[in-house]
């Protein structure tokens, strides 16, 4: 929708192009996103209430957990319920107000992440290589003020990039060739000067975005350092074990934020650009779950051990309705 303004055509609205290039394949990618949708909220909420009601795994690793947890579901919630709506409907359709709110969601929750799995290196680092000191610096007044920083700084970054957003003039196309409202498809849609919002963004993503990332290189550089100096090999297995988990995480979604924004824009990273970005929008808060519960030991018990006692009172309710 367009309307005139001043001789000239300004845009109202947005088209997410998304994967309307391939119309034969749009029931089979609603059931695949949908089903994705499920497990993702499922899976992360089920982590939240194990770490929640369980003494077992009230520490700061299963807090931080928790929390990434909750990001998860609402990264993923932010994106993945108006793509479905888009497949049920055929309306591309998004105002430019639901775009930048999208995005400012998208922006915060990343950015949020970002310093959260960096607090997670850290607690990890400091279990490994600073293991007396571990219970005195972790103490649960400093895991609150990582947490609470975390989602502030992604907060703050979102609020002023998407503050900018509204300044700039879309007067030309406003197809944006993406399934979700992302920064540099919407701004390079824009017939204003786009030099401030550019440089604006560049400096965010330098200090909310690059230090967490060093901050967390840093870390696992000490840990894998200190684990290969361990004289005992099953020390370093038990070690390893408590930080792989949290390692596979880290390296799919940095990996994927490489590769959309950080590489050379040719025109095979171009056509590609989509694929990577469903792997951290999509994909990376789906395996979360799986790849923390499958590789700890002591979420696996937890979780047997729910299941168990839920069987057992579904068992003694069916007893007692029988009698």
């Amino acid at each position: 929708m367009e309307k005139a303004e001043e001789n000239r055509t300004v845009v109202t609205e947005f088209i997410l192009v998304g994967f309307r290039t391939i119309p034969e394949l749009q029931g089979l990618l609603f059931l695949l996103f949908l089903l994705i949708y499920i497990a993702t909220v499922a899976g992360n909420l089920l982590i939240v209430a194990l770490v929640v009601t369980n003494q077992q795994l009230h520490t700061p690793m299963y807090f931080f957990l928790a929390n990434l947890s909750c990001m998860e579901v609402c990264y993923t919630s932010s994106i993945l319920p108006n793509m479905l709506a888009i497949f049920l409907t055929k309306n591309y359709a998004i105002s430019l107000n639901g775009c930048f709110l999208q995005y400012y969601l998208f922006n915060w929750l990343a950015g949020a992440e970002c310093c959260l799995l960096s607090a997670m290196s850290y607690d990890r680092y400091l279990a490994i290589c600073k293991p007396l000191h571990y219970v005195t610096l972790m103490n649960g007044r400093f895991c609150l003020q990582l947490a609470l920083g975390s989602w502030t700084n992604g907060m703050v970054a979102g609020a002023i990039v998407t503050s900018l957003m509204p300044h700039l003039i879309f007067c030309g196309p406003n197809k944006i060739d993406h399934f979700f409202c992302d920064f540099t498809p919407v701004v390079k849609l824009s017939c204003s000067d786009t030099s401030m919002i550019e440089l604006v963004t560049f400096i965010l993503a330098s200090i909310f975005t690059l230090p967490p990332f060093l901050l967390t290189t840093i870390s696992y550089i000490c840990i894998i350092a200190a684990v290969l100096r361990m004289p005992s090999a099953t020390r370093r297995k038990k070690a390893f074990s408590t930080c792989s988990s949290h390692l596979i995480v880290v390296t799919i979604f940095y990996g994927s934020l490489i590769i959309v924004y950080l590489l050379p824009k040719t025109k095979t990273l171009r056509d590609l650009n989509k694929l990577f970005s469903v792997f951290y929008t999509v994909l990376t808060p789906m395996v979360n779950p799986l790849i923390y519960s499958l590789r700890n030991k002591n979420v696996k018990e937890v979780f047997v051990k729910a299941v168990s006692k839920y069987l057992a009172l579904m068992r003694d309710q069916r007893i007692h309705t029988n009698r």
